[in-house]
């Protein structure tokens, strides 16, 4: 049927178009539809229109496009810009991170291989699945986002963004929430895409996106929130970290949505499986961890931390702070991380005794002073400890020394021609001034003529203001500031007092100065930072070890070392048994406290270390009575040092040389104007010839004095001289004298001259001999006890025998035959120095020395040596020597070992064999002659070491 034309519409129009289409019947006609609801009207008019309207919206987008990228950076220029990276501190190991500076972003930038797998993956699998199949935009995830921000008339609400968007959002453009910001990211996104491989962007996304905590970045994260490198993390925390970066503030470990981490971790971890990254068994377990308590409380991550605020101090003041926080640097500084640790423990541990007398705060610091390197700072007890002002670092404030300063003072006067024996009056004494200076010992007595030795290791105060007088306020200081000190700016104001402590001193600085002493008189300047790189691995600086600078004689150093290491010269004051003695090694050491106990000191060293310790509050408030150094500080400097030479070889201080033999043993001023020499026991002048003939080991126990003078004074300018002319000239004569003049009316001195003594009382030939008759040398003792014997040759009577084991002295008797029963149940099982001295009329001495072997039963742990015998000597040709060792252990031993260590360090190591028991031994064939230490280790079965002390031997070559 032919279709009816369509003409210009009309009044009939309708009815023929009715009557044409219902033609072939006579039923009643349809009504027509309108003509834009019909099919034709769309595929003749419509579609063209829609396809303009398709063609302009491509073109707008092109426009907008071109029109938001004409102001974006070039992404070719994204991976050369120059990235904020944090500053990491370093200890001397170079792996140990102490602290990372930063300014507003904590960053590290890491190669894609650091990052591992399991953070890749997991971050691909609940950010963006499809990252590997776009091409910078997931338009459905795009379109999803609007329009359900639409939906919700929220244009900050969800993102739809890539791996690679957020990368630009964060690394180049703002965080700014709207159209246009994601108009442009989208733009570049989609540029970078082009331009670099997937891999790049990994990177760069795991280089730059936040994850909380001004951390930027995986390994910055991972530091932060782990304590640990990203490349070591588990998949629990890998899933963990992952979940953050989405809103790191919502879901921080910090706030109120733990639980919501929680789930979005689990969910990461399921994606993963789901995904095929891992097995569903894997995911399951890393669900199970417990990984939000893993996560490092929110305080700084610092390890050190007032070492390290100095280190940053130093950086800071010579890069500037935005090269320190920006710059990327890579800083190894000296610290060793094990004795940071040794010295922390022992400020914390020794706190208890602080607080019993008052106390609050402790620091130590502990030199090389050979190199001048810090090892060990702790600048107070707990850096984080706010009610105690823990973030101040005591070790760089200044504080009154007490008398831990008198070695200076004693320095000076050594250096002016003063020796350790000479002999000063310990006498209250009034130095004037306004108001009248009257120092006073610690305890309150006077102790009458005592050598500088004494007064110096005793630290008698009013010896150290007259030493101090005799070497000029002015000298000392400058002798202070040679040595490192750069607080005592202002002599005039300290006056006498100086050398109690009246100029206050930095910790760092007086530790620095006693390693001086340590170090014989050379100063090497302190030392923190070994080396700095910057981002790219170049060297910016590098510290080399130098020859130091001398500031002091050798000699007069070593003086200094002899009188501070000289226990026995202390023990009238401290005891023999104190905290100033470190088991089988040698080493120096002071106290010191201030007035009215507000600062108590500890310094001491070893030829290799040198360690400081200040105790006290904060605010200077006063401590309760009897917070001496001695008490609280040197428990805390004895533990760090006992635990840092743990296992190091025992390296002695170089005896002093001897001093001038034509000084008088002591100088005085007689009504003759005569210097004479008096024999405190016979009360007798000593010709100088008749002490030529002494036997040296009598010399050494004698002390001798004036007694015959009303002052002693010596002449400031010479002190090897004679005494001057007219002594009263001096202002501090008359004050000097009225002590002394009292004491000798006290103690019946006022004498006239003495009668000369006979050169032939004491000779070599008269020097009581002595023989230890029981126990035999080298004999075992296995009771709680051992009865001595011992008989005496001597041309004079015998009036006293005193019987000593390792130096401390156990009981006395004063008739023939001399014997004692001595207790040893309290001394360690090994080997033992038994000592019997005789004393005759004169106090002329001879005494004999053996090793006996102390072996009691035990149940627990032990091991000591039986052979060889300490301090022995053997000859090259005598072969080989046998060493023995006694050995126990409850849970079993699995092995004994022999180290032997020489001179140079070289050392030996033997194994022994189980002869019987608990016994074992090996042979030693010594090849060179030479001093050496031989240390027993043994293994028990749980592979716990247990080893004795050193034992020293002498190879000769004949």
């Amino acid at each position: 049927m032919p279709i009816p034309t369509l003409t210009p519409r009309s009044r009939n129009s309708a009815a023929t178009w009715r009557s044409a289409k219902n033609m072939p019947g006579s039923e009643r006609p349809r009504k027509s539809r309108p003509i834009w609801k019909r099919r034709e009207f769309w595929v003749r008019r419509a579609l063209p229109v829609a396809a303009g309207l398709f063609l302009i919206g491509v073109l707008g987008v092109v426009g907008l496009f071109a029109w938001y990228s004409r102001d974006l950076p070039d992404p070719n220029g994204i991976v050369d810009r120059s990235v904020a990276q944090s500053t990491k501190i370093y200890a001397r190991d170079g792996e140990t991170l102490l602290y990372e500076v930063h300014g507003e972003e904590r960053r590290t930038v890491v190669e894609l291989e650091k990052i591992p797998f399991n953070l890749q993956k997991a971050t691909i699998a609940i950010e963006d699945k499809d990252f590997y199949k776009h091409g910078g935009i997931d338009f459905r995830g795009l379109f999803r986002a609007v329009f359900t921000n639409i939906i919700n008339l929220d244009v900050t609400g969800q993102g739809g963004s890539t791996i690679t968007q957020q990368f630009v959002k964060n690394a180049i453009l703002t965080t700014e929430k709207s159209y246009v910001r994601k108009i442009k990211e989208a733009v570049l996104a989609y540029q970078i895409e082009k331009r670099f491989t997937k891999d790049q962007i990994l990177k760069l996304y795991f280089n730059e996106i936040p994850y909380g905590r001004n951390a930027y970045g995986a390994e910055a994260a991972a530091q932060v929130y782990f304590g640990k490198s990203v490349s070591e993390v588990s998949l629990d925390e890998a899933a963990l970290l992952a979940a953050l970066p989405q809103a790191p503030s919502y879901y921080s470990p910090d706030g109120n949505h733990v639980d919501l981490l929680e789930g979005r971790q689990g969910r990461v971890l399921q994606n993963m499986a789901d995904q095929g990254y891992i097995t569903q068994e894997e995911a399951d377990a890393a669900k199970e961890e417990d990984t939000v308590a893993k996560i490092i409380p929110r305080r700084e991550v610092i390890k050190a931390p007032h070492f390290v605020i100095y280190v940053k101090e130093l950086l800071t003041e010579k890069y500037g702070e935005k090269q320190i926080e920006q710059g990327g640097l890579r800083v190894i500084t000296t610290l060793e991380p094990n004795l940071q640790q040794m010295a922390e423990d022992a400020v914390s541990n020794g706190m208890a005794k602080v607080e019993r007398y008052g106390g609050s705060n402790a620091a130590l610091v502990s030199l090389n002073p050979q190199t001048g390197q810090i090892l060990a700072m702790v600048g107070s007890r707990d850096y984080f400890d706010a009610e105690h002002d823990g973030n101040v670092n005591v070790a760089l404030r200044p504080r009154q020394p007490g008398s831990s300063f008198k070695p200076i003072v004693y320095a000076q006067a050594f250096r002016e021609g003063y020796t350790p024996e000479t002999i000063l009056f310990d006498l209250i004494t009034n130095f004037g001034g306004t108001p009248n200076y009257i120092p006073q010992n610690y305890n309150g007595r006077e102790n009458g003529p005592v050598t500088m030795r004494k007064a110096l290791a005793g630290s008698l105060n009013v010896p150290a203001v007259k030493t101090l007088y005799l070497v000029g306020v002015n000298d000392a200081v400058n002798l202070a500031k040679s040595l490192g000190y750069t607080t005592l700016n202002d002599p005039d104001r300290y006056g006498l007092s100086l050398t109690l402590g009246g100029g206050e001193v930095k910790l760092l600085e007086h530790t620095a100065a006693f390693g001086v002493f340590a170090n014989e008189g050379v100063r090497q300047s302190t030392v923190a930072i070994l080396r700095v790189e910057d981002r790219n691995g170049k060297i910016l600086e590098e510290t080399n070890e130098g020859e130091g600078e001398r500031v002091l004689d050798q000699n007069v150093a070593r003086e200094i070392s002899s009188v501070l290491s000289d226990n026995g010269a202390r023990a009238y004051i401290f005891g023999t048994q104190n905290s100033l003695i470190l088991s089988g090694r040698p080493v120096a050491a002071k106290t010191g406290t201030t007035n009215d106990f507000r600062d108590a000191w500890t310094m001491g060293y070893t030829p290799n270390l040198v360690t400081g310790v200040w105790t006290g509050n904060n605010d200077n408030s006063e401590m309760s009575t009897g917070a001496d150094g001695s008490v609280i500080a040197a428990p805390i400097w004895k533990s760090f040092m006992q635990a840092a030479t743990a296992g190091a070889p025992v390296v002695n201080f170089t005896a002093p040389k001897p001093n001038d033999a034509e000084k008088p043993i002591l100088q005085g001023r007689l009504s003759s104007g005569e210097t004479l020499t008096v024999d405190t026991i016979t009360g007798k002048e000593i010709p100088s010839e008749c002490v030529d003939e002494w036997p040296e080991e009598f010399k050494k126990q004698k002390e001798l004095e004036q007694v015959h003078t009303i002052l002693y004074f010596v002449n400031k300018d010479n002190p090897r001289g004679p005494v001057p002319d007219n002594p009263a000239s001096d202002p501090q004569f008359t004050r000097w004298e009225e002590p002394v003049r009292r004491w000798a009316e006290e103690n019946d001195k006022l004498v006239d001259r003495p009668a000369k003594e006979d050169c032939d009382l004491r000779t070599i030939a008269n020097t009581p001999k002595v023989t230890i008759t029981s126990p035999a040398s080298g004999s075992t003792i296995t009771g709680n006890s051992v009865s001595v014997s011992a008989t005496v040759d001597a041309t004079r009577a015998i009036t006293l025998t005193k019987f000593v084991i390792d130096g401390v002295e156990i009981t006395e008797d004063t008739t023939a035959p001399f014997q004692a029963s001595l207790d040893v149940s309290d001394l360690e099982n090994g080997y033992h120095k038994l000592k019997v001295i005789a004393y005759d009329t004169v106090e002329q001495a001879g005494s004999q020395t053996i090793d006996v072997i102390i072996q009691h039963e035990s149940s627990g742990t032990s091991i000591y040596f039986t052979a060889p015998v300490p301090g022995s000597r053997h000859a090259i040709s005598d072969g080989a020597i046998s060493i023995s060792v006694v050995a126990q252990s409850a849970i079993g031993i699995d092995s004994v070992k022999v180290n032997i260590t020489d001179a140079n360090g070289v050392v030996t190591k033997l194994s022994t064999s189980s002869a019987s028991g608990s016994r074992y031994s090996t042979q030693w064939t010594p090849l060179l002659a030479g001093d050496y230490t031989i240390q027993a280790i043994m293994t028990d079965d749980d592979g716990e070491t247990t080893s004795t002390d050193n034992l020293s031997v002498s190879i000769t070559a004949d």
